[in-house]
């Protein structure tokens, strides 16, 4: 969602039926069904849940959020003012606005992004049910805010937390934008790693599945922070090794695994996550159909450069004009490769990927170049002797038995 809401590649909407969730306190217990989005996906989702109208009268259970008017929500819009827009997408049109006491008395006064469902599909109301329903209780810092809601008669609009910066997606590739430091991308990238971490944690974990750079906004401070619940799912329970359901989500960011299989884990959002730290580290979009045949998608084509320690410099954003530590950006391409994986019990948890990160986020964010003098520093990627002798197996062909989080923390 532009800066709390839409998106170019609008992401399927999914429903969640609010009978089926509990308190703030604990996780989502609701089975999505998905709509179909503008751009490209790969499948339609299953329908198993109905969009009941009568479901949204539940969702006062929520006390952390505000049930506005329809009046409230134009007053702060200016009747919908199309210089008020901020953004377009499947779900509808996103507007900017300001709540304070004038328009409720004790509201704190805060800008605010105002979510407009487009009346012309049913399928709107599920998402934006979803969406109450997932951050009605989900409340985390790496996480939009979701201030509010309507649901009068057939309206339905959504209110979020302002977001000053907008989408990664727009920092990363608009033409016009400067090229974001190294410190400011591997810092994004723990924060939106905190953010799945949180759902992955959670005492039933949620599979957020739509992980990628438009999904990510920031804040004044590029604070990242995921939006757009739309497609998230409860993850498996008990001895459960998987969710089944027919394959979504945005082209380029997708698990292999799940695209073949229709199994989904939260390993399929730590591949996702690998595409969009490629993203950061490469400058280069997931999927780009104006490059020649072979760099057209992106996590193959990087693949094999990514364990091999002299092509590390020709994965590197150009932009950077190496003003990063070479260090850092070893062990960032190493934490790509493994999320990478093609096999989805080589990819890291989450909670791995954070140890990892956490360090690279303050490492090599001067801007006086990585230079030669710490090349050594850290064991070669691509030194299959140094990998088998950490991991047990070569890096370049993993199997069950090797520990990312031993590899990448050595050294």
């Amino acid at each position: 969602m532009g800066n709390c809401g839409t998106r170019d590649e609008s992401a399927v909407a999914a429903a969640a039926h609010v009978r089926q969730l509990n308190v703030i306190s604990q996780t989502v217990k609701a089975d999505p069904c998905e709509k179909k989005q503008n751009r490209k996906m790969l499948e339609m989702s299953d329908p198993s849940v109905p969009g009941n109208i009568e479901d949204s009268k539940n969702i006062s259970i929520y006390t952390n959020v505000i049930a506005f008017t329809l009046f409230e929500l134009e007053t702060i819009t200016k009747s919908f003012r199309s210089d008020y827009v901020i953004g377009e997408g499947g779900f509808g049109t996103v507007y900017k606005g300001y709540i304070d006491e004038n328009v409720r008395v004790g509201l704190k006064s805060l800008p605010v992004a105002v979510k407009v469902l487009n009346k012309d599909g049913h399928q709107g109301h599920r998402e934006w049910l979803a969406e109450v329903n997932f951050l009605g209780q989900l409340v985390h810092t790496n996480l939009v805010k979701l201030i509010g809601y309507c649901c009068e008669d057939e309206h339905r609009l959504l209110v979020y937390e302002f977001m000053f910066r907008g989408s990664l997606e727009n920092h990363l590739f608009r033409k016009t934008a400067a090229p974001m430091p190294w410190n400011v991308r591997m810092n994004i990238a723990l924060g939106a790693a905190k953010g799945l971490a949180f759902l992955h944690n959670a005492e039933r974990p949620v599979i957020y599945r739509d992980f990628k750079t438009s999904n990510i906004l920031l804040d004044s401070d590029y604070t990242a922070k995921l939006s757009d619940f739309g497609l998230a799912k409860a993850g498996p329970e008990g001895d459960e090794t998987h969710v089944s359901t027919r394959v979504m989500g945005t082209y380029g960011y997708a698990a292999p695994e799940y695209v073949m299989t229709g199994h989904l884990t939260t390993k399929s959002d730590v591949y996702s996550f690998g595409v969009v730290l490629l993203e950061l580290l490469t400058g280069r979009r997931s999927v780009d159909k104006t490059r020649p045949g072979k760099e057209q998608s992106l996590a193959e084509w990087a693949r094999p450069k990514l364990n091999d320690r002299r092509k590390i410099s020709q994965l590197i954003d150009p932009r950077l004009e190496e003003r990063y530590s070479i260090r850092a950006a070893q062990k960032a391409c190493c934490l790509a490769y493994y999320c990478l994986s093609l096999n989805p019990k080589v990819r890291p948890l989450m909670s791995d990927v954070l140890e990892i990160l956490e360090p690279l986020a303050g490492d090599g964010s001067g801007g006086g170049g990585g230079g030669d003098h710490d090349k050594g520093s850290v064991p070669a990627v691509g030194n299959l002797q140094v990998c088998r002798r950490l991991v047990g197996c070569k890096l370049s062909s993993p199997g069950p038995r090797c520990s990312p989080g031993s590899w990448l923390l050595a050294g």
